[in-house]
């Protein structure tokens, strides 16, 4: 069993209020309150470090788009789902003409 660690901030009497208003309203101690508030903001930023160092790395592997390639790409999409939803409409369009 792992122990846990001791950690000391100082608060703002105002933000202490809050703190004392949430571990309240949830029946948690202020301690509670406070370790999982920074288990969630470390866990967020570690995740966002992680995803930046994932593209630092794609990028020096040379896996990335120029901003031609992407406009490119965007446009193609597009295209795509515009011939898409057409091709939608005169399907609708054959049926309600057959019903009809």
């Amino acid at each position: 069993m792992s122990k846990s660690q001791i950690i000391t901030a100082r608060i703002d009497p105002e933000v202490m209020d809050l703190v004392d208003r949430v571990a309240k309203a949830r029946g948690r101690s202020r301690s509670w309150l406070a370790a999982r508030a920074i288990e969630k903001m470390v866990r967020a930023e570690v995740a966002m470090m992680d995803f930046i160092q994932q593209g630092e790395d794609d990028i020096a592997a040379g896996r990335f788009l120029t901003q031609e390639q992407m406009e490119e790409w965007v446009a193609n999409l597009r295209s795509e789902a515009k011939a898409k939803i057409a091709e939608q409409d005169a399907k609708a369009q054959q049926e309600q003409d057959t019903a009809a």
